[in-house]
């Protein structure tokens, strides 16, 4: 079975055949199948002790808590990211970092959207955690669903890659004119379908999310907060997962760099989520990385070449994040007093 399974990745372009001289290019070493085990196995530890050891106290998290714990997801992801550039050498590791920033940076959109749900069912701060640690779960099956659909997608059809770019840039485009702040749980069609399909609980049950109430089997409304926050999240996988192809298509590093992100994303949250009015231009910065990597996708492909190396692609996504925050930063100056010295 294992052999079948073996094949199927080779065929597909997930693993490496270690039989074929060609497998490693320009001295990379091949993505072997315990590499995925062994990367999977890493994040279960990473979210058990996340969960049952750090977290398994449902608390109202601290602003100081939650840089810490952002400043500490970054740090696993960095060093993962130093492993693979010991293993698979720069050219990897730089188009990993890249990638992990691409999907960082596009979570703050994301951000948003879980502080809109969460005020939208009044959920208190101290079970926000544990939606979002679930929503990460479902987030990670998710991606790894859309990975493989695109790798397989790329193989047999080289050209779809153009439409990933130009989805991009529609995207980025899209959300520079209109924005996302019209978002309204009340009607996303998975909420809605819960609606129909379950019984929702009448009563507050804390942090539970099935509960037995009058004798029936229910959902609890935390449940269906799970739902909404899942759902919202397939939307931007749909941006996320492209743009990281944009990147680089080796699917272990689109994989990891995506994991890797996402799973800093819980602290993140708690650390933004109270202070994205004074990033008010960074939505701009992340559509203009969406335009950047879809151009960089549809040029590349119509020229066959690589235009922008991994490392000037880093370079030009950390200048147009960074020139976004600064506009915040001096848009936010309160006006000089009048009769007040500069300086």
């Amino acid at each position: 079975m294992s052999e079948i399974f073996s094949a199927h990745c080779v065929a597909t372009g997930l693993l490496a055949d270690v039989t074929d001289p060609a497998a490693t290019i320009a001295g990379e070493p091949a993505v072997l199948i315990w590499h995925w085990l062994a990367f999977g196995l890493f994040v279960v530890v990473l979210l058990v002790l996340d969960l049952f050891i750090f977290h398994r106290d449902s608390r109202d998290p601290t602003l100081r808590e939650s840089t810490v714990w952002t400043l500490i997801w970054c740090a696993v992801a960095l060093a993962f990211n130093g492993l693979v550039w010991i293993w698979r050498g720069p050219e990897i590791g730089i188009q990993f970092l890249t990638g992990y920033l691409v999907e960082w940076s596009l979570s703050m959109d994301n951000v948003f959207v879980f502080a809109v749900i969460f005020n939208y069912f009044g959920v208190p701060l101290k079970y926000q955690y544990r939606v979002l640690f679930w929503g990460i779960i479902g987030a990670v099956v998710m991606r790894l669903t859309f990975i493989l659909l695109g790798v397989a997608l790329l193989q047999q059809f080289s050209w779809i890659l153009w439409i990933f770019g130009a989805f991009l840039i529609y995207t980025g485009i899209k959300l520079a004119l209109h924005g996302d702040s019209d978002f309204n749980p009340e009607n996303d069609l998975t909420m809605r379908a819960a609606k129909r399909v379950f019984r929702i609980a009448k009563e507050n049950h804390r942090e539970r999310f099935f509960v037995v109430e009058n004798g029936l089997h229910c959902i609890t409304p935390l449940f269906l907060v799970l739902l909404v926050v899942d759902s919202a999240d397939l939307i931007f996988a749909v941006d996320s997962v492209p743009a990281i192809f944009g990147v680089t298509q080796d699917p272990f590093t689109v994989f990891t760099s995506d994991v890797c992100a996402i799973l800093g994303l819980r602290a993140l949250y708690f650390l933004l989520a109270g202070v994205m009015d004074l990033f008010h231009y960074l939505n701009y910065g992340l559509c203009a990385v969406l335009i950047f990597v879809g151009v960089k996708m549809v040029a590349e492909f119509w020229l066959d070449d690589h235009l922008v190396h991994p490392g000037g692609s880093l370079a030009i996504i950390l200048l147009l994040l960074g020139i976004s925050i600064l506009a915040s930063i001096f848009a936010k100056r309160p006006p000089p007093v009048a009769g007040e010295k500069s300086g």
